[in-house]
């Protein structure tokens, strides 16, 4: 009987031709990456670095994002429901696992959400020596705990949220320099009142604070701002929507609630309104006598229909006090916008907000620095 042949073996490679098929391999994989702008070293960097929960804050879901842009969602018993939270690292961040970086707080306003991509202005997602955290403070949350917690809208403890949660959370996770000095808190319109707000409550945790087109008054003395903030309560401004035509009406900040759900009463009679005087950021400017602080506004053209028209007003009461007070501040009203980038038309717009970030920006890293 004729043997059985042995069964065939495929051939045998020798080794130097593996290495150098496997050395081919990765240096492809380097150049692919490299194309994309993701150096070889930092493949495995990404994705968003990941973040534990604690301090009362429970994730929900995966980050989205890039690596150095990403949004993180939340919850807490402080405020119902979910709430994004939008994270901007430097470039550098993954490669320098050594380094710790100064933290921006910016504060957005009524109706934004930091969902929005929007809201990762570019001066911000240019800076090289920060991190930025722009948290949800709600479509009219107004970045405070408010009087009646038994709402429609449920808890609304802001502040808390912020400065009890966000911060330390923040710390604990992300490198961060954890001084006050290497910590600023900014914002916009709603977002400015928030911005001065904090820095006023918790002069231990920010050493730089930035109001652009601030709700900087509200005192009886800006009966407007105090409306603006009451509307946002009441819904008044949905009659002005019109037909839907299935988008969601900008004027609709959530559930309605009491104009008093906030502050209490808002109307000036025998000093009922004594809550919201107590929270004016413009009669509190004493207690940053310790803090870097900068205010930017336009003039809305002069038109009273243009909010900015009164934040101009709110800033100038704002500057007199500091004024009067003779502490130092960087002030820029930039008055129609038509010196003040392209896309600035001196009203209540992002295209003055942009160009406002363009300039405060290397002004707040350049303190940093020095602090």
């Amino acid at each position: 009987m004729t043997p059985a042949l042995p069964a065939r073996r495929p051939p045998v490679r020798p080794r130097r031709a593996l290495l150098r098929r496997a050395r081919t391999a990765v240096a492809a994989l380097a150049a692919g990456l490299l194309l994309l702008g993701v150096p070889a070293a930092r493949a495995e960097a990404a994705a968003p670095p990941p973040m534990k929960d604690g301090f009362g804050l429970t994730q929900v879901g995966a980050a989205t994002g890039s690596a150095t842009n990403f949004v993180i969602t939340v919850t807490t018993p402080q405020v119902a429901g979910e709430h994004t939270i939008r994270i901007l690292l430097p470039a550098d961040y993954a490669a320098d696992p050594a380094k710790r970086y100064p933290v921006l707080y910016f504060l957005h306003g009524a109706s934004d959400n930091p969902s929005d991509p929007a809201l990762a202005y570019p001066a911000l997602t240019a800076a090289q020596s920060m991190i930025t955290v722009i948290p949800d403070g709600g479509l009219r949350g107004w970045y405070t705990d408010w009087l009646d917690q038994g709402t429609a809208a449920g808890a609304q403890n802001w502040e808390t949220f912020h400065l009890d949660q966000v911060v330390p959370f923040i710390d604990a996770n992300l490198r961060t320099l954890t001084g006050r000095r290497s910590r600023a808190v900014g914002g916009l319109s709603m977002g400015g009142f928030g911005a001065l707000h904090y820095a006023q409550d918790r002069p231990q945790l920010f050493g730089q604070v930035l109001t652009m087109s601030g709700a900087n008054d509200l005192s009886a003395n800006e009966m407007i701002i105090r409306g603006a903030v009451v509307a946002t309560l009441t819904n008044v401004g949905t009659v002005l929507c019109g037909p839907s035509n299935g988008q969601p009406c900008g004027l609709d900040f959530g559930p309605t609630v009491s104009s008093d759900a906030i502050f209490g009463t808002p109307y000036p009679v025998f000093n009922a309104d004594w809550r919201w005087n107590a929270a004016d950021p413009a009669s509190r400017m004493g207690l940053l006598a310790d803090t870097g602080i900068a205010v930017y506004t336009g003039n809305g053209h002069g038109s009273a229909a243009d909010m900015e028209f009164w934040a101009e007003g709110t800033a100038k009461r704002v500057k007199d006090r500091l004024d009067a007070l003779h502490l130092p501040y960087h002030y820029v009203d930039y008055g129609d916008g038509a010196a003040w980038g392209p896309n600035c038309n001196g009203g209540h717009s992002a295209g003055c907000w942009a160009q406002d970030l363009v300039d405060y920006v290397p002004r707040l890293e350049a303190a940093f620095a020095a602090a």
